[in-house]
C-alpha cells in the first residue's frame, strides 16, 4: 500500500528510518532487543517487508539512521551541543535518564552499537540506493569517515548524504523544509521536507500543505537541480493520514519528478 502510493506520487525511492533517536530499531537487531520484533507485539520486521514490497515493485529503496543521537544509551551523541534546541530548553542528548555529561563516552556506543548496526542495514536488506543519516553533533570526523568507508565497502553504490558529518557524505542534504533559491548547478542536492509540521505523527496537526504547494516546491527544486524528499508520517498502525494520501494522490496526477 505504501509503495502503491509512493509510485502513484510520481515517487522514485522510498527511505525508512530504521532507528530514529530515541534508539529504536524497526528492524530485528541483534545488536539491541530494543527494536520492533523483539519489544513489541507486532514482533515483524518493518524494514524487511517494506525492502522486500520497494524491490518487488521497482521502487528504490534506502534507509535512515540516527549515528549520533540515541536516546537510549547512556554514552548516546549531543552531550557536546548544550542547550541549544527548542528555544534554549532542552537537550540533545538524553539528561533525564543519564544526566552526567561529563562522563559520557560517545566512542563507547560508537563502537557497540551504532557501527554494528550500521553493518547490520548495509548487509540485510538487498541494493540500498542511500543511507540517510543524522544530526552529526558529537562524531567526531575520524568516525564519520569510518562510517563512510563501511558503507562503501558492503555497498559501493550505496549513497550517502552529508549529514554523516565532518564534510563526508555523496550529496548535500539542505536544511529541514529549506527551499533554496539558487541553481546548484553540477552538486548533488536535496531538500527534505514535510507535508505538514511534523516529521512524525501528529493527530493533532492538520496544517497541511495543499496538493499544488507542494507540486510547485517541487518543480521550483527540479528546475534547480535539487531532489525533493518529502516525508509521510504514518500512524501508530502503519497507516499513512486521509490528507497525506489525499495530497500525494494530485501531486502524481499533476505529473511525476524526482521526488
Amino acid at each position: 500500500e505504501w509503495v502503491k502510493l509512493a509510485q502513484d506520487a510520481g515517487m522514485r525511492y522510498m527511505v525508512i528510518t530504521s532507528k530514529h533517536h530515541e534508539g529504536f530499531a524497526m528492524y530485528d537487531s541483534a545488536v539491541s532487543d530494543y527494536n520492533v520484533v523483539k519489544a513489541t507485539p507486532f514482533g515483524r520486521d518493518v524494514v524487511a517487508e517494506l525492502a522486500e514490497a520497494c524491490y518487488r515493485h521497482g521502487l528504490k529503496f534506502g534507509l535512515y539512521y540516527s549515528q549520533d543521537l540515541d536516546w537510549s544509551e547512556p554514552n548516546g551523541g549531543g552531550y557536546t551541543a548544550g542547550k541549544t534546541w527548542c528555544g534554549g530548553e532542552a537537550y540533545w542528548t538524553n539528561n533525564w535518564d543519564f544526566p552526567d555529561d561529563a562522563h559520557k563516552d560517545y566512542s563507547q556506543c560508537f563502537e557497540e552499537k551504532i557501527k554494528p548496526q550500521v553493518k547490520e542495514i548495509l548487509t540485510k536488506y538487498g541494493d540500498l540506493c542511500l543511507i540517510w543519516f543524522d544530526t552529526p553533533r558529537t562524531i567526531s570526523a575520524a568516525q564519520s569517515e569510518e562510517l563512510y568507508r563501511m558503507v562503501k565497502t558492503y555497498q559501493p553504490d550505496c549513497l550517502i548524504n552529508s549529514r554523516i558529518g565532518n564534510g563526508h557524505g555523496d550529496y548535500t542534504s539542505a536544511g529541514d523544509n529549506q527551499i533554496p533559491d539558487d541553481d546548484k548547478g553540477d552538486m548533488l542536492f536535496e531538500t527534505p521536507a514535510t507535508l505538514n509540521d511534523t516529521w512524525g505523527y501528529k493527530s493533532f496537526d492538520n496544517n497541511w500543505k495543499s496538493a499544488e504547494k507542494v507540486a510547485a516546491i517541487r518543480k521550483h527544486l527540479n528546475e534547480r537541480g535539487i531532489n525533493y524528499l518529502l516525508n509521510v508520517g504514518p500512524d501508530y498502525l502503519g497507516r499513512i493520514p486521509a490528507p497525506s494520501v489525499d495530497i500525494l494522490r494530485e501531486v502524481g496526477r499533476r505529473g511525476s519528478a524526482a521526488l
